[in-house]
């Protein structure tokens, strides 16, 4: 009994659709989407507060933030505030990378000092350090050095877990030619460990910087008396809210400026690991 097949339709190839983009706009589609996405959310917010949806004593809208922002360069009202946030989240930035890349490699590297210390790190990144600002206040008063405390505290343990996550991950072919060739612990650091994480450290780098800023923010409202936090917090309370909007739109800048600058340093650092 023989049996027939059925014939076999091949389909056509499907046309490639070519983007109608040019060159330079397909590279930097990314960024343009979200600049586009922006504009969309200020032209809305601006239709709002025109048409009476919001009421714009409360909220302000694009138009009047963006005036508000000419006065306070124009006068030069909202540079001590921006100089006292950018010292304080500078010297706290440091204090988190000179202490939390070392401690992410030791705890990444030592199986005993990991298990003793995972607990604490993970109470410690769980419950809001905002939590401890009454004990802070008790222990060193309402200065300069509780707010670089609570900075470094928001900062360094994402750093040190995203570290430690990339010691423990370590690829075995490293340590194996590392302990055949007898390499001291501190150079296996320095040499092996260190730039094989090099991602996972720029990876905790740029959460880090994120969560100081939010932590000089909230030093700020509660144990200050300038800075960008304190310079919303009384204009809020003196309902100037196209001043206090000013100062959280320069809060964002400041955000997405330092963000961009992490993302440049891991794409010229780590662009062996493939980093976007």
């Amino acid at each position: 009994m023989t049996t027939t097949s059925a014939p076999r339709t091949v389909n056509p190839p499907l046309p490639q659709t070519r983007s109608m983009l040019p060159g330079w706009a397909r590279r930097h589609s990314s960024p343009l989407l979200g600049v586009a996405g922006v504009v969309v959310v200020l032209i809305l917010w601006q239709i709002c507060s025109a048409t009476g949806l919001v009421d714009v004593t409360f909220s302000s809208n694009p138009l009047r933030i963006a005036d508000a922002e000419v006065k306070l360069f124009g006068s030069g009202e909202i540079f001590p505030a921006l100089g006292a946030t950018g010292y304080e989240l500078l010297l706290g930035l440091i204090i988190t990378f000179v202490a939390g890349i070392p401690i992410g490699l030791v705890l990444g590297r030592s199986k005993i000092l990991h298990d003793m210390t995972e607990p604490i790190v993970n109470v410690l990144y769980s419950v809001p350090y905002v939590m401890f600002l009454p004990i802070i206040i008790f222990w060193f008063g309402i200065n300069n050095t509780s707010r670089v405390l609570v900075i470094v505290w928001a900062g360094i343990l994402p750093l040190i877990i995203n570290i430690t996550a990339g010691v423990r991950n370590l690829d075995s072919d490293y340590t194996r030619v590392a302990t055949v060739f007898c390499t001291p612990r501190l150079k296996f650091f320095y040499t092996v460990a260190l730039p094989a994480t090099l991602p996972y450290i720029l990876a905790g780098i740029r959460l880090a910087v994120g969560r100081a800023l939010v932590g000089a923010i909230v030093a700020e409202l509660f144990l200050a008396s300038q800075g960008l936090g304190y310079f919303v917090q009384t204009k809020t309370s003196n309902f100037d809210m196209d001043s206090a909007m000013a100062g959280i739109v320069i809060l964002a800048a400041v955000a997405l400026l330092l963000n961009w600058g992490v993302r440049l340093i891991e794409r010229r650092f780590t662009h062996w690991a493939g980093a976007q």
